[in-house]
């Protein structure tokens, strides 16, 4: 969770009315009530990774009764890298009615401020722990059009920059967004080389993480006269050739022209 203040009116009056909440961390979820004032009138059970699955089929019979069950996580959206998914596709299922409380995401809002492109992006829950896994995980990234979004234990931030950094290369950016609407909320932003060496003394806080997407490198007209000429043979006139191709490919139609100009002569 950020800054209480974060908290809607919704989600005060669901904590004040359910009939279960079903919490990731029961403790942090009676003192998120507190600090917000409001007072717990059902039952509190523990829902988080180790009991969601045992758990769920007895939520969805409350449900099933006419009853209201709230999902609360510590740091997160239910359902997104937190506990949620489960209770969600067994009603979903049993046709049971769904809803969600909007709130802040960690995901968007560092997508927000990191400064980087946000047109279109995508989500990869949590960096893998292992060395190993991490780079193959990295590796996917390298050519990646979009900007990605993940989070990381501040524990192994550093390990997995220093491997972002041999795999990816020094110069991808990134922004490493810390403790999200809270007091201390920090964002650092740079090359991969720079943000890793700033990480290497340490972080500590909720850690998201925005990168870049890969820069695409710029097509070799060259390479494309005979794509040019494929579609020549095949009866389309050479500008509507170039035209096409370059429109695939990024390359530019005048200078794709010209190319397969030259190549005829």
């Amino acid at each position: 969770m950020g800054t209480y203040d974060d908290a809607s009116p919704r989600l005060r009056a669901a904590l004040e009315t359910a009939d279960i909440v079903a919490a990731e961390d029961t403790r942090r979820t009676k003192a998120l009530a507190a600090a917000l004032g409001v007072t717990i009138t059902g039952r509190v059970v523990s829902y988080y990774d180790q009991v969601e699955a045992a758990r769920t089929p007895g939520l969805v019979e409350a449900i099933e009764e006419g009853q209201t069950v709230l999902v609360v996580t510590d740091a997160g959206m239910p359902s997104v890298s937190d506990p949620g998914f489960r209770l969600v596709a067994a009603c979903a299922d049993a046709g049971l009615p769904i809803t969600c409380l909007p709130g802040p995401s960690a995901v968007t809002t560092a997508l927000a401020v990191s400064g980087l492109p946000c047109e279109r992006f995508c989500f990869d829950g949590f960096a893998p722990r292992k060395s190993g896994a991490r780079r193959k995980w990295l590796a996917q990234l390298a050519d990646e059009p979009r900007t990605a979004v993940f989070f990381d234990s501040p524990h192994r931030l550093a390990d997995t920059l220093t491997d972002a950094v041999d795999v990816l290369g020094p110069d991808r950016r990134i922004a490493v967004c810390r403790e999200l609407t809270k007091t201390y909320e920090e964002i650092r932003r740079g090359t991969l080389a720079e943000v890793a060496a700033w990480a290497a003394d340490g972080v500590r806080g909720e850690i998201t993480v925005v990168l870049a997407p890969a820069v695409a490198a710029e097509p070799v007209v060259e390479d494309l006269v005979d794509q040019v000429a494929a579609l020549v043979e095949q009866g389309m006139r050479l500008k509507e050739a170039c035209a096409q191709v370059a429109g695939a490919t990024g390359a530019s139609k005048k200078e794709l022209y010209d190319a397969v100009v030259a190549d005829r002569d």
